[in-house]
């Protein structure tokens, strides 16, 4: 596994990434939240706030003393809610290498909007393609996907320096890092067949960001990014 440290990518319209940091915030507090078992049940929770595509399509039923917003309202509040501590950590690290940068193309309110809506189409692809499924849908995966997709278009000759296997320094150009992380979403989707990850959301997100960056984007933000890569892997 190649895990993104930070990118060199520079800001230039925003002076700090207040929305990128409030989403991370956000996650991290209803992560402790449901954990430390402040509203009962980790996994009665988990239930009532992740997309269950059951029962979105009324295929299925919670039980009547869990506690939800509504099948439609899991659409937005799957995004908040995460499996475990390695479920949230991988996600909020990508979330903020890559998050920063795209803010900063699109605006604190724009980017805000273009997440949401990566990740609600992320996690709608995913229920149309498994409407049967009683497994619940959580993380801000497909939403992070979304802003993965954004930053290849926006900043792919930018370096990311990360770690090979957790021990192994690299750095990289962004189209051959994300690029390849979108490739590996790809392969998995179409091979994996146990389910225990939501390859499918990840590329509704992806193609999600892909189509919405054109409309978020500043005007006057470059495509494919100004900065080229300066070297090899190190």
């Amino acid at each position: 596994m190649v895990l993104p440290l930070h990118d060199d990518a520079p800001l230039h319209y925003v002076r700090r990434p207040y929305v990128n940091w409030t989403l991370m915030a956000l996650n991290i507090f209803v992560f402790v939240a449901v954990f430390s078992e402040s509203f009962g049940d980790p996994l009665t929770v988990v239930r009532g706030f992740g997309l269950i595509p059951a029962v979105l399509f009324g295929r299925a039923e919670l039980a009547p003393w869990i506690v939800t917003p509504g099948p439609e309202w899991t659409l937005l509040t799957s995004l908040f809610f995460h499996s475990g501590l390695g479920h949230l950590a991988g996600n909020m690290i990508f979330l903020y290498v890559f998050g920063d940068n795209v803010e900063d193309a699109m605006g604190s309110a724009g980017y805000l909007i273009f997440y949401i809506l990566c990740g609600v189409s992320a996690a709608m692809l995913f229920a149309v393609g498994a409407p049967l499924t009683i497994t619940p849908l959580v993380g801000a995966s497909g939403a992070i996907s979304g802003v993965c997709a954004a930053f290849i278009l926006l900043y792919p000759r930018s370096t990311i320096f990360g770690l090979v296997a957790g021990i192994i320094p690299i750095h990289a150009p962004a189209s051959l890092f994300v690029g390849t992380w979108i490739l590996f979403q790809l392969f998995n989707a179409f091979t994996d067949d146990q389910g225990h990850v939501g390859w499918w959301a990840h590329i509704g997100g992806i193609l999600a960001g892909l189509i919405l960056t054109p409309l978020f984007k500043r005007r006057g933000v470059q495509w494919f990014g100004p900065r080229p890569f300066h070297g090899p892997w190190g």
